[in-house]
């Protein structure tokens, strides 16, 4: 990170550097002062007072910060299990209640439809009200829907209560929630977390997200053995919204800790919501990062949604694309956990993110051309493994890479931005694909189901999610850098927080 000459008096300059060591924890984390220590404290603040120079900050963090990370982490993995706790079970749902497959494939699509414009409101709400009022919203919008879910499949009540209707109401409050769950991670980072824990605690808390939804595409198939076992599923998914719902309303009592955990935390949210759109808007390294991480979310959607589709075509069975979802999310948590405590640890946001967009490609690349062989199991899963490795662990670093390039707007506003494009490049990506494709013609070798009687085309489907790729790693060619270049990033705000005070 480059020096800012002439832009700080000396005073700053000592304060900055006599800040590292001053942060302490009430768990320990912090040095113990001896009396050599209180006695070197005490010259130091009288010479600082002799010259006029201010007294270095104070900062404390605290342990409850990992409570708070833990319900958070609770609240989204419980979300994600309710959002596609219907896509691996459909044929059996559609059975249960008498509806179409397509009417049971809204019950995921309307957390997307649902996103776009709630995430505005919910950026404003993050960066105006905070995080607990955020997080206990959205915890008891998530445990009413699952229960309205549970409630409306029961055939004991009465019928006003019962069917699909009132089970797309509990569905439609979950996916309200879901906003106010996927922006908070950056937010509880900032606020609670000390500077070299901030990308590990960002990474845990959205990395639960993806592990909600290997839970749910694991457990709907074992516990509906049968269309009976239904409303077991849903009963059993509504117990850790309720445990989340409860943590948060009792638990988390202040949005932020008594005392910062660093200087940027001092000057978190400093601007007003409409002022910071705007300047995100015009920040033109945070635009490069906007429009290249929401194609890579808009590729990794669509071949999450498409994949047993692209695969049936050349034999491949249910079973075995199920085995490639699950290796893609799981190897994704591994490479996020790797990647986030070595960015803790290096500072090196804008490498990693390169590094990673950059081999994400090639891996979307290499997929585009095994996905059209048959019989390529070792190849085809291989494949999926490493695109799940290094695109996930894109999601949390560039998350944090959005605020640190965005500084001082708002953490909710900045990440907020980018889950928008992700959500609008998903929709365009997923109905261009959709278009892709051709009537099947009598195949010896497709495991295509009557009711998929269309298939992705193979070069063109496969072709154009390499093609988001490519789009990745032209953007992380022209993104030079320039966020931690930029005028004032947040981690001049720890180094020399007068400086980028507002």
């Amino acid at each position: 990170m480059g020096e800012h000459p002439g832009t700080c008096s000396d005073g700053v300059r000592l304060m900055s550097e006599t800040r590292a060591g001053t942060d302490q924890d009430e768990d320990g984390d912090g040095d113990d002062n001896d009396d050599n220590d209180d006695d070197h404290k005490d010259d130091e603040d009288r010479r600082r007072d002799e010259e006029g120079v201010p007294h270095a900050p104070q900062f404390q963090v605290f342990r409850r910060r990992w409570f708070v990370l833990s319900v958070l982490c609770l609240l989204n993995c419980s979300n994600a299990m309710l959002w596609l706790s219907f896509a691996p079970v459909a044929d059996q749902t559609a059975q249960y209640l008498r509806v179409s497959v397509d009417q049971v494939n809204w019950l995921s699509i309307v957390y997307m439809v649902v996103a776009i414009p709630v995430s505005f409101m919910t950026t404003w709400m993050l960066d105006t009200w905070g995080l607990r009022v955020s997080l206990v919203l959205g915890s008891w919008l998530n445990m009413v829907g699952g229960i309205l879910r549970y409630i409306s499949i029961l055939k004991p009540v009465p019928a006003v209560m019962w069917g699909f209707p009132v089970l797309m109401f509990g569905q439609t409050l979950c996916a309200l929630a879901q906003p106010l769950v996927i922006f908070s991670p950056t937010k509880l980072a900032a606020l609670w977390f000390p500077v070299h824990q901030r990308a590990t605690a960002n990474m845990l808390a959205s990395m639960a997200n993806p592990v909600g939804l290997l839970c749910a595409n694991i457990l709907s198939p074992l516990i509906v053995e049968s269309t009976n076992n239904l409303p077991l599923m849903l009963g059993i998914y509504a117990v850790p919204a309720a445990v989340a719902c409860l943590l948060a309303t009792l638990g988390i009592q202040r949005s932020v800790p008594p005392s910062p955990p660093s200087a940027s935390a001092e000057t978190s949210t400093s601007e007003p919501f409409f002022q910071g759109m705007k300047l995100l808007l015009r920040n033109r390294p945070y635009m490069i990062l906007l429009l290249c991480f929401g194609g890579g979310t808009g590729a990794f959607t669509a071949f999450s949604t498409l994949l047993e589709q692209i695969l049936c075509v050349k034999g491949y069975t249910d079973d075995f694309a199920g085995l490639c979802g699950a290796l893609f999310i799981f190897c994704g948590v591994l490479g996020a956990a790797i990647v986030g405590l070595c960015v803790d640890r290096t500072k090196q946001f804008t490498e990693a993110t390169k590094v990673n967009m950059s081999l994400s490609a090639l891996a979307l690349t290499a997929f585009a051309v095994v996905s059209q062989m048959q019989d390529q199991r070792v190849a085809v899963a291989t494949v999926c493994s490493l695109l799940g490795f290094f695109g996930f662990a894109v999601y949390p670093i560039a998350m944090e890479l959005s605020v640190e390039c965005s500084y001082p707007v708002g953490e909710a506003s900045s990440s907020g931005l980018i889950f928008v494009s992700g959500q609008v490049q998903s929709i365009i990506y997923t109905m261009v694909l959709q278009a892709l494709t051709q009537e099947l013609a009598d195949s010896p070798f497709s495991t295509c189901e009557a009711l998929s009687w269309r298939g992705t085309k193979g070069p063109w489907g496969g072709g154009f999610i390499g093609g988001g790729g490519g789009g990745q790693e032209w953007g992380t060619g022209h993104f030079s850098g320039k966020c931690m270049q930029a005028k004032c990033n947040r981690a001049d705000g720890d180094r020399v927080p007068e400086q980028c005070r507002p």
